[in-house]
């Protein structure tokens, strides 16, 4: 049977970078450790770590070894406090990781009906997709909001699913949207001041091919890596935008802006992403169910 003490001193040893420093942070001998470690090394009959210059190294079976303990250790320290917000009966909480190219308009579309929870506390993190997915495998999210799928990794340990395929409409504020320039879309983009997102967005490449098949050559005035602050921007004035239709029910941000026209052959996509624990999650099922019906 697998020994976690071994296991922990191991897992220390790594995240520290060698046994002196790993002694240092456990207040234990060095000889103590490294003991300990070949122990585990003789348990699992390969050799775990290796010399490289002043500290250690992985082997391959190490890197192995090292992605199963940071799974196991980072599960142990929210466990704490987990386990004391389930006791008193008061937090819900939800961690949702939402990749910084999609709407944020549509990410908070999506998450609006557990909004309304009693006691919620989400926990809203944006960043890379594969950074996001890489904290969603160690358990320090509940759901990740994506453009795109979850690759094929069973190491990983995720899935997957379409929750929104929605179609884009373009929105601006009254002073640039008339009726002239709604009867003449999409024409009109070429003489507008246009918003876009950055190249970083999935929605973007879709929106410069529809460009190209439109003859359209657009006077972008403004790139923006945040669709809710591009969205801001276009209601002070400074253009028109794209925004998927999920996203366009956000009131609150909207509030002011005409439709200038649709174009359904442009669409954005956004998955769900969970990991094997996220599957029971009853928040992460309540934002699922909503979507899907």
């Amino acid at each position: 049977m697998l020994n976690y003490r071994h296991l922990y001193y191991f897992w220390v040893v790594t995240k520290e970078g060698g046994f002196a420093r790993a002694a240092e942070r456990l207040d234990m001998a060095v000889q103590t450790i490294s003991a300990q470690v070949r122990e585990l090394e003789k348990a699992f009959g390969h050799q775990l770590l290796k010399p490289a210059g002043r500290g250690v190294a992985m082997t391959e079976a190490g890197q192995a070894a090292f992605a199963r303990a940071e799974e196991i250790f980072q599960i142990g320290q929210v466990i704490p406090d987990e386990v004391r917000e389930a006791a008193s009966g008061k937090v819900a909480r939800l961690a949702v990781g939402i990749s910084d190219g999609i709407s944020k308009l549509a990410a908070h579309a999506l998450l609006e009906p557990v909004l309304a929870t009693p006691s919620l506390r989400l926990v809203c993190h944006e960043g890379e997709f594969e950074q996001l997915l890489a904290e969603l495998a160690l358990h320090r999210l509940d759901l990740v909001l994506a453009g795109q799928a979850a690759p094929r990794n069973p190491n990983l340990r995720l899935t997957s699913e379409r929750l929104v395929e929605s179609a884009v409409g373009w929105y601006g504020p009254p002073a640039h949207v008339h009726k002239a320039d709604i009867d003449q879309f999409p024409q009109s983009l070429n003489r507008l001041p246009v918003l876009l997102p950055t190249g970083h967005s999935a929605l973007r490449p879709t929106l410069d091919r529809w460009f190209e098949a439109q003859g359209l050559r657009p006077r972008i005035v403004g790139e923006f890596e945040d669709s809710a602050l591009l969205a801001v921007f276009a209601a002070r004035g400074m253009g028109v935008f794209p925004v998927c239709r999920l996203g366009a029910s956000d009131v609150g941000l909207m509030r002011g802006l005409r439709l200038l026209g649709r174009c359904d052959d442009v669409k954005e996509e956004i998955h769900a992403i969970r990991s094997r624990r996220g599957q029971h999650h009853p928040l992460v099922l309540q934002v699922i169910a909503a979507a899907r019906s």
